[in-house]
């Protein structure tokens, strides 16, 4: 079929496209959205040949217009907060985001998806089942999976019984869900302090004295197990190096302390801490642990307390290094 005769611009477009998919760097239709790739395959579907001077013009006609563009933009809220990128607040483009969703400019389900765990969970808790059914049915398979293992087993039952009702749903009805979904989760209590308490106690009792965590771990224990259990957790001190700090950081971390500072760490005496001792030896080339090993030796016995504030310093050199995104510490197990 011969295209000299006039083509639609959605035609042109194929064209355009056709050629540059013979370019594999640089171009990518994942870029255009789905009703556009759908109208692009379409067009080229009922396209075969294209002579050389049809192509021709048709490429002069799009570097015209390219030449006349000034400037361009998405036209819609997730293009733009692409663009914007980390230039706007998080709670800027979270607002942002929320008014897209509630004006029917976007996709309500993408802003539930990105929710906080406890904001799934507490949905999950307390909207009507056949909501929920819907939430977990959209959101993807391990959110939904946590948010399903969180419930009780009566109401598991029932959110899984109203999910095998949920395949002939509407998109309409999707939609107003996740804009339900939206409005619940904004109604949801908002703590001042967005770090959970128990991590921040935890990250207080790093720097405390080891009788002085033992003590108020035991009367949290005494008074709140879980909450004690979830300090316990946050808690990071120098006996946990070996089990939350990757071998190959321990070079890294090492040069971040002073060495007399880190001659009195390395001279712990409680097994713990003498095993935490050994395992940033061990993973120091030999030429730098033996230069240790006879600074140690040197040194001979320092006081319990010293040691312990040099084993503090040695966390907040830790410390430092993570929040500079240099190093990240092992997630213990959840059992442990």
């Amino acid at each position: 079929m011969n295209m000299q005769v006039a083509l639609s611009q959605r035609q042109k477009a194929a064209v355009i496209v056709r050629l540059l998919l013979d370019d594999d760097e640089g171009f990518g239709l994942d870029r255009l959205d789905s009703d556009s790739q759908t109208l692009l395959a379409e067009a080229m579907a009922g396209m075969e040949l294209v002579d050389r001077r049809t192509r021709d013009a048709i490429i002069d006609e799009f570097c015209d217009d390219l030449e006349a563009v000034g400037v361009t933009f998405p036209g819609d809220i997730d293009g733009t907060l692409r663009i914007l990128g980390e230039k706007l607040s998080l709670d800027s483009t979270d607002r942002l985001r929320r008014l897209a969703a509630m004006t029917g400019r976007g996709d309500p389900w993408a802003r539930v998806s990105a929710l906080p765990k406890e904001a799934i969970l507490a949905l999950a808790a307390q909207e009507p089942v056949e909501i929920v059914a819907l939430m977990l049915s959209k959101l993807p398979v391990g959110r939904a999976s946590e948010a399903f293992t969180s419930l009780e087993l009566d109401r598991a039952q029932a959110v899984a019984q109203a999910m095998s009702m949920t395949g002939g749903v509407s998109a309409q009805v999707l939609h107003r869900v996740g804009l339900i979904l939206l409005q619940s989760a904004d109604a949801l209590p908002k703590p001042a302090i967005d770090t959970p308490a128990a991590d921040r106690v935890g990250a207080i009792l790093n720097f405390a004295s080891a009788d002085l965590r033992d003590s108020v771990l035991e009367s949290l224990e005494n008074a709140d197990q879980a909450f004690a259990g979830g300090v316990r957790k946050a808690i990071f001190i120098f006996a946990h190096i070996p089990a939350r700090i990757l071998p190959r950081d321990v070079p890294r971390i090492l040069r971040e302390v002073e060495q007399p500072v880190l001659i009195r760490a390395l001279l712990a005496q409680e097994e713990d801490n003498a095993a935490a001792a050994q395992f940033l030896l061990s993973n120091l080339s030999q030429r730098m642990a033996d230069g240790l090993r006879e600074e140690m030796e040197a040194a001979g016995k320092v006081s319990a307390r010293d040691s312990e504030e040099a084993m503090t310093e040695v966390i907040a050199a830790i410390r430092r290094l993570e929040e500079a995104g240099e190093l990240a510490l092992i997630v213990p197990d959840a059992e442990e």
